[in-house]
């Protein structure tokens, strides 16, 4: 197809179906007249179509193609001729040859625009599967004029980039300061010159982050998607590089048979015709007598067959000779020629014969047509993946303020929009959101931090603090589900903020069947918005808890029937992330794990049952024991009071929000809780009745430091 210039021209419209070819063009029909086709009707029956071209020139792998069809699509990028010969050649010497060996004459896709293609994978993946993701780059240069302002020069684009488009695009970008350090850009691309493309840079303007920006936000970095996709004896195929040098050589092999065996047929018509020739004039007197006795055409040919045993052919070709003509035949030319058809007919025969001839034919056009019309790879490869586009080049870092609430919802506000407050603080509520709803985390961290998610399915998510939306103190923020892909019953079960992730680092998790794993955070730095599996669960098990560690920390296990057990970190080893982890604590029928929380000197554990029941403990009334033990009392009488639905390490001068299964919330002072010793039963913390429930409690920490 025409897909119009690459200066944004459009192509000529359908209805101008002529055409200048080049002369490559000619070896796409080359031998067409030989029967080294098949013809059928064309779509009105009014002449004949070749169904397929002859077709010297490997036309597919040089040229590539693009297309979509019904449920399939073709995406095929264009070789180097040269290197194509230099592979068919390879593998005419050997069929078994390997891919990877294919690979070393041709390189990869060679475009007429240029460009630099960063990484092999890549193209081992088209290569090896008939698939796979080329990334290629503009080629550029830095220009320094006599002021020391800098201008970047791109000679070179990705393949089908439109260069007004792009030039547009850069434009708007600049306008936008979408992309900051950009004054101009000019294509100033010629026949003399070449492709041009000239954006001058701000002075000051940091040309690496620019370059980055550019890669990042227009064409000039591009990913070509491999799909060799083609129809193979009339089915879709998609094929690797062997299969399409393959089909190239059996279809040049046809042709090539074909066109042998044409030219038999035809040197074998004419050694036919040569045997009369000769013998008429050998006896031209004779001959000349017979047809002048003859009233009519074909009572000579009749006396021309019965006195020299001629076929009809014969007879035919002699009586279409003018008299003249046929006494001036030589007969000494005539013997030359025969002798000359013979030794044609043996060559054909003989090429027939033996296969291998035939391929070496093949061998030999492709190569011919290489010197003949090939010219050198225009597209590098540089071995090595391209060099990552640091998002961090395009973002301010700044610290923001980030609010998370109970139901899902999270925004990240410029902390200059708050009074001032040291990084990492803590802060009180923000805003209130809707009356079910309420800010549960408030922190400070940078725009290039990053931030875990850990759900209760035992999948681990991360994302930039950057690409968290920023919305205004008052706003809503945006749903979490919008930035992550968790599943529809999927839940986040702890946020936590990290600026690496590291192998000194654990990350403390324990799901409601007692079991307890821990994983260095540098396991999950793949995680990303897709997340990854944190930990292997049971049939029926789920994550209830997971909390950052030291490695070194005590955790307090409590279970839903009122049972904790307080033990030592070091006794859990760090696991991998498919890990199923160990036994935490030994749990009575009928009973699970509710949550983990740290231990910590200076706070108190609390604990709130199904009825809104809830005390505080000291963490000293729980002494340390061995992992897979039952641990000691935390709270009594749950058969009246209810199951603990949560457990919180708080100080007091923290709150404590509750929710219940209606979507009522009530938020209280932890201190008003009282505190009470292991066996006791609680007091009233939210007054509810059936069929409501409490079914989740959060800590909302206070800061002694100014309010942010």
């Amino acid at each position: 197809g025409n897909f119009g210039t690459i200066a944004g021209d459009p192509p000529a419209a359908y209805r101008y179906t002529e055409a200048k070819m080049e002369k490559l063009a000619d070896e796409m029909v080359a031998d067409i007249q030989k029967d080294t086709v098949d013809f059928i009707p064309n779509f009105d029956e009014t002449t004949k179509e070749p169904t397929v071209l002859p077709g010297k020139f490997p036309f597919l792998l040089a040229n590539g193609s693009n297309g979509i069809a019904v449920g399939m699509a073709t995406n095929m990028p264009p070789h180097n001729l040269r290197e194509i010969a230099d592979a068919v050649a390879a593998y005419i010497d050997n069929p078994e040859i390997s891919i990877d060996d294919l690979m070393t004459h041709i390189k990869g896709p060679d475009f007429p625009t240029g460009g630099i293609i960063f990484g092999k994978q890549g193209i081992k993946d088209a290569y090896r599967t008939g698939r796979g993701k080329i990334l290629i780059r503009g080629r550029f240069t830095i220009d320094v004029d006599k002021n020391g302002r800098e201008s970047i020069i791109f000679t070179e684009v990705p393949y089908q980039v439109n260069t007004k488009v792009l030039c547009e695009k850069i434009a708007e970008l600049a306008r936008d300061k979408i992309i900051d350090g950009i004054s101009g850009v000019n294509d100033e691309s010629s026949d003399r010159t070449g492709m041009r493309i000239v954006i001058d840079l701000k002075r000051g303007a940091m040309t690496k982050v620019v370059l980055n920006q550019l890669f990042a936000k227009t064409a000039l970095q591009s990913s070509f998607g491999v799909i060799n996709l083609a129809l193979v004896k009339g089915r879709p195929q998609t094929l690797n590089l062997k299969q399409l040098i393959q089909c190239f050589v059996e279809h040049r092999d046809e042709v090539i048979t074909r066109r042998t065996q044409f030219e038999l047929r035809e040197a074998k018509k004419r050694e036919h015709i040569l045997f009369a020739l000769i013998t008429a004039v050998d006896c031209v007197d004779e001959v000349i007598k017979i047809i002048r006795g003859s009233r009519d055409e074909k009572e000579a040919k009749v006396g021309l067959m019965k006195r020299f045993d001629f076929d009809d052919e014969q007879a035919q070709a002699i009586v279409d000779m003018r008299l003249g003509r046929l006494t001036n035949l030589r007969i000494d030319e005539l013997r030359k020629e025969m002798e000359e058809v013979k030794a044609l007919i043996a060559h054909l025969e003989d090429l027939l014969a033996h296969h291998e001839k035939i391929l070496g034919i093949i061998k030999t056009e492709t190569n011919e047509l290489a010197e003949k019309y090939g010219d050198d790879r225009k597209t590098d490869i540089v071995a090595g993946e391209v060099e990552e586009i640091n998002v961090e080049d395009m973002i301010k870092e700044e610290d923001m303020v980030i609010l998370i609430s109970k139901l899902g919802y999270i925004k990240r506000v410029p902390v200059s929009l708050y009074k001032s407050q040291g990084r990492g603080g803590k802060g009180t509520i923000s805003a209130k959101l809707v009356e079910e709803d309420y800010i549960n985390q408030l922190f400070i961290a940078s725009t290039h931090d990053y931030l875990m998610f850990i759900t209760n399915e035992g999948k681990a998510y991360w994302i930039k603090v950057h690409e968290i939306p920023e919305a205004s103190k008052t706003s809503r923020g945006s749903h979490i589900k919008s930035l992550l892909m968790v599943n529809a019953n999927e839940e986040i079960t702890t946020t936590v903020s990290l600026k690496d992730f590291s192998e000194t680092e654990y990350l403390f998790m324990a799901t409601a069947n007692g079991v307890v794993k821990k994983t260095p955070t540098f396991e999950f730095r793949n995680a990303k918005a897709r997340g990854i599996q944190a930990v292997r669960l049971d049939d029926g098990d789920k994550l209830v808890s997971a909390i950052l560690s030291s490695g070194n920390d005590e955790i307090l296990l409590v279970s839903r029937r009122g049972q904790a057990l307080r033990i030592t970190e070091e006794e859990v080893r760090p696991m991998g992330r498919s890990g199923r982890g160990v036994a935490g604590m030994k749990l009575a029928d009928g009973d699970e794990l509710c949550g983990a929380i740290h231990v910590e000197s200076d706070a108190k554990i609390l604990v709130i049952t199904e009825k809104g029941i809830g005390k505080r403990v000291d963490f000293e009334e729980f002494s340390a024991h061995g992992r897979g033990t039952g641990g000691q009392k935390v709270f009594g009488n749950v058969e009246d009071k209810g199951e603990i639905i949560g457990a919180l390490t708080v100080k007091d001068t923290d709150s404590v929000m509750c929710i219940t299964s209606q979507g009522t919330s009530i938020r209280v002072d932890a201190d008003s809780i009282s505190k009470q010793g292991r066996s006791s039963s609680g007091v009233k913390v939210v007054d509810i009745s059936t069929p409501d429930y409490v079914v989740g409690i959060d800590r909302i920490a206070q800061s002694d430091e100014k309010d942010v």
